[in-house]
Parts: structure tokens; C-alpha cells; sequence
């Protein structure tokens, strides 16, 4: 099938300025880009006043945490965990996450994003909500190591890769995800990057959090989080994602520079948090990838993706007391081939190019708030807003259009998610 997107402003995130043209999607790949397509096709999607970019990435997220959402505001982050977070996550069934998942991918289809890295539990689930809505996903069983388990979690861990590396039309690809250095000890770390390594499997896991898990680390090993994570050979031997990087030194960084993979920049939940801020603009400087996440919705109460670089940018600026830090077109890097190049799939998505899924959407800019356009990357950055999007498409397929989703039965949706977050939440 051939679908063709006419007259819109197209930025295909290349380091190339937006202009007006076509773009040509057969099956699920662009075929052609260019100033005006003549090419026929089976469906024609009218472009004008719209502005045509890939869609955002979003570099990390825990999607059941969508039925948490405003729960447990306004606490510390171990308080929010230990008080509010563990015991109502220890209510959910594999059938709750399965909506909690599908809840989050709804506001991201809407929202602009049209792919993902997860880290939970259940992750059958998971994937099963990912094959039906038609997302593109990460998808990673989160591996915590300080009781014994009987060695249940690891083997969900392997079924999940084993399941479903490339399912769903290829859609989906898997990690191994040791939880953080605070939670997982020495050997079973070591022994899951020897996996990684052997196996060619790429490693999901928080890093530098806060202050409590570095000074957690410092006390036992006396390291850094990321020190301790350089001596066991994690940035040597594996792609990796790293999730938050807040608390970096200098040396930290250096340990970093030259690994695969890179770092989720998480701004709203590190905010709302109170955790601080990621030294982003040093990162970049030293070659370090990063992309964008939201975090689960449970601390970042949204998973709107244009929130997140928006909050980077301005981030950056104000920890600097430079406003030229973090420029608009870098921010929106970050959320596209940033978060791609994390994921593991940027050789496949994260930018407009011929040969690359078709992975794209439309924000229509005839609205109050998005005109008049002098600056296509500033005018997305600092102005659009999730609600903007009007067309999500990813693999080639029409996920949603003129703001109406195609793959979820948004009313079953919100049914189920209305008794099932009441339940789990009750008397906590």
C-alpha cells in the first residue's frame, strides 16, 4: 500500500532547513521525499498548514505507571517509592498492566510520539498492548537483585527477549534491564553484562538518580553510581541506556564518553521530583548521546513529549545562566535521533530519509499559539504542545488522524482504566 502525505512543511531532523514538499510511504518505508510528488497512491493525507517531522522517541518509560497518575504528588522520591509507588504497584494484575500500558500509548499516539523504551514487570503483557495498537517499542523486564527470587525475574527477562526481538512486524525489540546500581549487586550485574555482551543484547538501567543513590553507592563501594558501573565493564562491553544521569561529575563523564548507547534525559519527572538537573550541555560537549524520556506518568504526570524538550531546553539555560545552551533544534535532536540512537534503532527511525520506516507526524500550525512561523525548531520546541498533533503514523500505518485514534477503542479504554486505577489505589 501507498500512502502520500502532500503540501506539507517537512523538517526531516538532518541538519537541514523545513520545506515544502511531499513525502511518498510504500508499505512500511519512505520511498521518496521531495518538493512535489507525482506518484500515485491509495491514500492521499493533505498536508497543508501542517508540519511534517518524525515522530518523538520516547527514550523511557514505565507504561502501567499511566493508572498512578497524580497519586502520589509532592513526596521525595524514596517516600513517593517506598510509600506510594511499591505497594499499589504490588496490587496490579498482569490485566492491569496490560491497560495501564495501553493507557500510555494512547497519550503518546496523541501526543506525537511513536516509539518507546519501557522497563516493568508483566512484560507480556506489555507486548501483546504493543502488537494491537501498532507502537514501536523497547521493551525491558526491570531486574531488581536484593532478595532471592529463585531466579523467576531473570527468566522472565530471557523469555521476554526470546519472545519477542523483533515481533510485530518488527516493531518491537527488547533489552536486559538491571534496575540501577543500588539495586542490583556486583555479580549478578557482571553476570548480566557478560550476558549482554555474549548474547549482543543492549542494557536498559537508571543511573544517578539522586543524591540518595549516590550516597547509598559511595557508602558501600565507596564509588560513584557511574563508577561503579565503569569497573564492572558495563560501558565497554554493551549498548547501553542510561536513565536519568543527574548526578555526574566530571570524571563520570569521562567514563561515559565513547559508550554505545547514551543517556534519557528524563527533565519533567527530575523536576516534579526534585532530583536536579542533568548536566545535558556537558554531555553533548563530550560527545555523549542523549535523548529524551518522560518517565512513567506515576512521577512525570504526562507523557507529552513536546512537555520534555521544551523543559530541557529551558533547562539547560537557566543551570547555565546562558540561553544559548541547549538550542531549540538540539532539544528536538534529542527527542528524535537522540532517543533513536538509545533505543538501538536509529539506523531505522529518528529521522526523514529515504529507506527509513515511515514513522512520522503531522502538527497542524493554523492554531492561535503556533503562528505566525519565523522559526519552524523554535516555533515546535517552545510553543507546540502535544494536543497540536493531528496525524501519528508509524510502520507505514495511520495510528491516528484528525486527532482520532485508530487502533484503540478509546472508550473501552477509558472504562477500564476508571475501575481498575480506583482498585489498586484504595486505602494506601
Amino acid at each position: 500500500m501507498k500512502t502520500l502525505i502532500k503540501g506539507a512543511t517537512i523538517l526531516t531532523m538532518r541538519n537541514d532547513e523545513p520545506f515544502a514538499g511531499d513525502i511518498l510511504i510504500d508499505e512500511d518505508r519512505i520511498a521518496e521525499i521531495g518538493p512535489a510528488i507525482a506518484a500515485e497512491a491509495d491514500r492521499v493525507i493533505r498536508g497543508e498548514g501542517m508540519a511534517a517531522m518524525p515522530g518523538l522517541i520516547n527514550a523511557h518509560q514505565h507504561t502501567p505507571m499511566s493508572l498512578l497518575r497524580g497519586f502520589s504528588d509532592d513526596l521525595k522520591l524514596m517516600d513517593w517509592l517506598d510509600k506510594k509507588m511499591l505497594p499499589a504497584e504490588s496490587r496490579m494484575t498482569p490485566e492491569d498492566i496490560y491497560w495501564g500500558a495501553k493507557l500510555a500509548m494512547a497519550e503518546m499516539i496523541k501526543s506525537g510520539t511513536t516509539a518507546f523504551a519501557d522497563m516493568y514487570i508483566h512484560m507480556n503483557e506489555i507486548a501483546i498492548a504493543v502488537e494491537e495498537v501498532g507502537m514501536r517499542a523497547s521493551l525491558t523486564r526491570g531486574l531488581v537483585f536484593l532478595e532471592n527470587d529463585g531466579g523467576r525475574r531473570m527468566s522472565e527477562a530471557l523469555d521476554l527477549v526470546r519472545r519477542w526481538s523483533g515481533q510485530a512486524d518488527g516493531r518491537i525489540t527488547t533489552m536486559l534491564g538491571p534496575h540501577s546500581p543500588y539495586t542490583v549487586p556486583p555479580q549478578p550485574f557482571s553476570e548480566l553484562i557478560a550476558l549482554a555482551e555474549r548474547e549482543n543484547i543492549p542494557i536498559h538501567t537508571h543511573l544517578a538518580e539522586t543524591k540518595e543513590e549516590a550516597t547509598k553507592i559511595r557508602e558501600k563501594y565507596d564509588q560513584t553510581p557511574t563508577e561503579y558501573l565503569y569497573h564492572l565493564g558495563l560501558f565497554e562491553k554493551a549498548h547501553v541506556l542510561l536513565a536519568h544521569g543527574v548526578h555526574l561529575n566530571r570524571r563520570d563523564l569521562g567514563y561515559l564518553r565513547g559508550m554505545r548507547g547514551g543517556v534519557s534525559h528524563n527533565p519533567v519527572s527530575n523536576l516534579k521530583l526534585g532530583c536536579g538537573i542533568a548536566p545535558v550541555a556537558e554531555m553533548a560537549v563530550q560527545g555523549i548521546t542523549v535523548g529524551i524520556g518522560t518517565d512513567g506518568a506515576g512521577s512525570a504526570a504526562t507523557l507529552d513529549m513536546f512537555e520534555e524538550v521544551r523543559s530541557a531546553a529551558w533547562l539547560q539555560k537557566l543551570d547555565y545562566g546562558d540561553p544559548t545552551k541547549l538550542p531549540a533544534a538540539d532539544a528536538l535532536q534529542m527527542a528524535t535521533a537522540g532517543s533513536a540512537k538509545l533505543l538501538n534503532i536509529g539506523h531505522e527511525t529518528g529521522t526523514l530519509e529515504i529507506g527509513k520506516k515511515a514513522d512520522i507526524i503531522l502538527i497542524d500550525l493554523r492554531k492561535p499559539h503556533l503562528q505566525p512561523v519565523h522559526n519552524l525548531h523554535s516555533l515546535l520546541a517552545y510553543s507546540a504542545n502535544g494536543s497540536d498533533v493531528d496525524t501519528t503514523i508509524v510502520n507505514g500505518k495511520v495510528l491516528m488522524q484528525g486527532r482520532q485514534l485508530l487502533t484503540i477503542d478509546e472508550e473501552e479504554l477509558l472504562k477500564q482504566v476508571s475501575w481498575r486505577s480506583k482498585r489498586i489505589v484504595d486505602g494506601i
